[in-house]
């Protein structure tokens, strides 16, 4: 019998495992040779896929077929077509391999003052939200997070996060980015856009709670909580759904806690706890 490789790190710092990151890495400079792009070095900050400079103004990318919350980004970026997101340039689908156009790696949301990047945050995120029929071919989260809080152990956070989630009538009407914080906002000439979706049919509440707990290295303040919820209602967003997603997002993405690592160190989990106060 035959043991799967397990394809993740986990360690503190995460991504693909280096045998995979090999296989993604082979694959691009196949691509790239069919293609007639030259490739520069990997992106180091690309920890869950292959991603590296091609020519002086694109990125190819190479989206593991292990992330499967990964399997609609080019769908998405198309259906964006560049509005507040990289545009998409080329595609191939068995290969899971994109062609984008550069934005400035280095340059993204962390850079700017805590009220520039909620700013930011706000002005990006309603160019994403398109109305859409789930499952065509957005998959809608509902399918999904039963599994995710199931996968999540035993952890007292856990029933609580279900309750409240199945407390909630669930719009799915909405296509989302799914992975939207400051780290995947970059500068773009005189504009920012979005990089890196999973995207799915959900809400727009949704999306919003993981720049609640964002960029790496901060752990966020009842305050900062505060102001960010509200800058985001200020836009058309429900306070007391927002609240309630981060608990729900950020205890099946906080768990399990890594080693030496507590509820109020897990910056998704210390998101949780604290908006657990306002309930």
């Amino acid at each position: 019998m035959i043991t799967p490789r397990d394809p993740w790190r986990h360690d503190a710092i995460g991504g693909v495992a280096p045998w995979l990151r090999a296989e993604l890495e082979a694959t691009a400079h196949q691509v790239a040779r069919e293609w007639g792009i030259r490739l520069g070095p990997a992106f180091d900050l690309a920890r869950f896929s292959f991603a590296a400079p091609a020519d002086h103004d694109k990125v190819l990318k190479i989206v593991p077929a292990e992330d499967d919350e990964g399997d609609n980004e080019a769908d998405a970026l198309a259906l964006w077509n560049g509005d507040g997101a990289v545009r998409l340039l080329r595609h191939d689908r068995r290969r899971r391999a994109l062609l984008l156009s550069r934005a400035q790696p280095g340059f993204d949301a962390r850079t700017l003052s805590e009220r520039e990047a909620t700013s930011v945050a706000a002005e990006i995120a309603p160019q994403l939200w398109k109305r859409i029929t789930p499952g065509r071919p957005f998959r809608s989260v509902k399918d999904h997070i039963p599994r995710w809080l199931r996968r999540s152990g035993e952890h007292d956070l856990v029933p609580i996060a279900r309750a409240l989630y199945e407390s909630m009538n669930v719009d799915d009407s909405w296509l989302i980015h799914g992975d939207f914080h400051h780290h995947n906002l970059l500068r773009d000439g005189e504009r920012w856009v979005a990089i890196d979706p999973k995207p799915y049919a959900a809400e727009r509440e949704f999306d919003v709670v993981t720049f609640l707990w964002n960029p790496a290295g901060h752990l966020a303040s009842h305050d900062d909580l505060r102001e960010r919820i509200r800058a985001f209602a200020a836009i058309g967003l429900d306070e007391e759904r927002i609240r309630k997603w981060a608990i729900v997002r950020g205890t099946y993405l906080g768990l399990p806690l890594r080693r030496e690592e507590t509820d109020m160190t897990s910056p998704q989990l210390r998101v949780a706890r604290l908006l657990l106060k306002d309930e």
